[in-house]
């Protein structure tokens, strides 16, 4: 038997309708807390809630729309626009609507611009409206900072695996409005692989559940067997160009840079496995070469050339090899992030000191000016010293003695370390005294 409503998908029908039906989220809705004392007292502030999908944002909005006093409207982001805003916003100022109030919620407010933003800041304000937005994105890059300032932020976690299975019991056997199908016997393992696949997401698992018990005709056993033939794979939670992208790929750079291959080809193929392009990953993995190994390793920035050559022309799936063994290759290299920093030192100093002069001494004299003013005099031609090196002072007079490269004792730096050492000590005797 299956309920009148049966049109409607099936997560919509089990959306909550009380908080004694919303699933999960117990730290922000728990007894004490003041999101929950808000809803049941009908207070509750503009609010932004930033959760992954399925995690129930729009659920307890709807929650919120049974519950309150208020008028409650509920738009998109994705088909309003400003001048829907803007009609919205004149409605809520009448004065019934406004002795009544209003809640207005909007789902994905990440993709309205700073434009449709703006727009709701006096409102939300002056208190014309209670504003609910919901999004996946992280507010601190999508949400003007006027309007995240002037609501509060609920954060939401993924369901537990333990929400997930109940809910996928009461959705298939006794929830009034779910599948009824109390007849069909599930293998323990099948629901445990529906729910790892779903990671967290109610709305993935409730469309798997329908989709699997609307595929299995006469069957009234499912087992792992029956699941494979029937199942289509839910693509891994991964946005290119979202807040997921960003997190992953810090954690590939803070793997490498901490020396753990294990961790760092994990995250590799997280972001391989959502889609990322792997032209992006060879240019962070080229980056991490210079920035994190630089001149510890010179071979670090050879290999990750090598490997964008060697992917470029075999393509996909050999030339990934390469993503994997330079992956490995970097985090398992000695770690010196002095290149970055004497790059910055030297820049600090030239927006300290400015435009200082080239001694004449190596300024190129080409012109009869040049050579009367003394360009090119008292330069020593390294090659006519002693070991090629004539231990003159290149700099600025102005900046003479000053150190910008500071290598560090790891890899070969420490060849480095030890050569900037003889070559000092060689400047100091030549050097006259003060």
């Amino acid at each position: 038997m299956m309920p009148s409503s049966a049109s409607q998908p099936l997560a919509e029908r089990l959306r909550p309708k009380t908080l004694d039906e919303f699933l999960g989220q117990s730290k922000i809705l728990g007894v004490q807390s003041l999101l929950r004392k808000s809803l049941e007292g009908d207070t509750v502030p503009s609010m932004i809630f930033w959760g992954p999908p399925g995690c129930g944002k729009t659920s307890l909005a709807h929650v919120i729309k049974e519950k309150t006093k208020k008028r409650f409207i509920s738009i998109s982001a994705v088909s309003s626009g400003v001048k829907d805003i803007k009609a919205l916003l004149t409605d809520a100022r009448e004065p019934e609507a406004r002795k009544q109030g209003t809640i207005l919620f909007i789902d994905e407010i990440h993709r309205f611009n700073k434009g449709q933003q703006d727009a709701l800041l006096g409102a939300v304000e002056d208190g014309t409206i209670t504003l609910i937005g919901a999004t996946t994105e992280n507010p601190g890059f999508e949400i003007n900072k006027a309007l995240l300032s002037r609501s509060q932020l609920i954060l939401f976690s993924p369901l537990s695996s333990e929400d997930l299975r109940k809910l996928a019991e009461v959705a298939l056997k006794t929830h009034p409005r779910g599948l009824l199908r109390p007849d069909i016997s599930v293998a323990p393992e099948v629901i445990e692989k529906v729910v790892h696949q779903a990671d967290g997401d109610a709305r993935y698992l409730l469309n798997q559940l329908e989709w699997i018990v609307q595929n299995l005709g006469d069957k009234k056993n499912l087992d792992l067997s029956i699941l494979e033939e029937i199942q289509y794979k839910k693509p891994l939670r991964y946005d290119k160009s979202g807040e997921e992208h960003y997190n992953l790929i810090s954690a590939l750079h803070k793997s490498v840079r901490g020396s753990d291959p294990h961790a760092a080809l994990y995250w590799l193929h997280r972001m391989l496995q959502g889609g990322e392009d792997p032209r992006f990953i060879l240019r962070r993995l080229m980056r991490m070469a210079m920035e994190d190994i630089g001149l510890a390793d010179p071979n670090a920035l050879l290999l990750a050339t090598a490997a964008r050559e060697a992917f470029d022309f075999m393509g996909a799936p050999e030339g990934l090899i390469a993503l994997d063994e330079l992956a490995i290759y970097l985090s398992l290299a000695p770690k010196s992030n002095s290149v970055e920093l004497a790059g910055m030192e030297a820049d600090r100093l030239i927006q300290n000191t400015g435009m200082l002069p080239v001694p004449k001494a190596f300024r190129n004299a080409v012109t009869r000016v040049g050579k009367d003013l003394g360009y090119g005099e008292k330069y020593e031609y390294d090659h006519n010293s002693e070991g090629a090196y004539s231990g003159q002072d290149h700099l600025p007079k102005a900046l003479l003695g000053t150190s910008i490269y500071k290598p560090t004792l790891y890899g070969k730096e420490k060849q480095f370390t030890e050569k900037l050492h003889q070559l000092n000590a060689i400047k100091e005797k030549k050097r006259p005294l003060a």
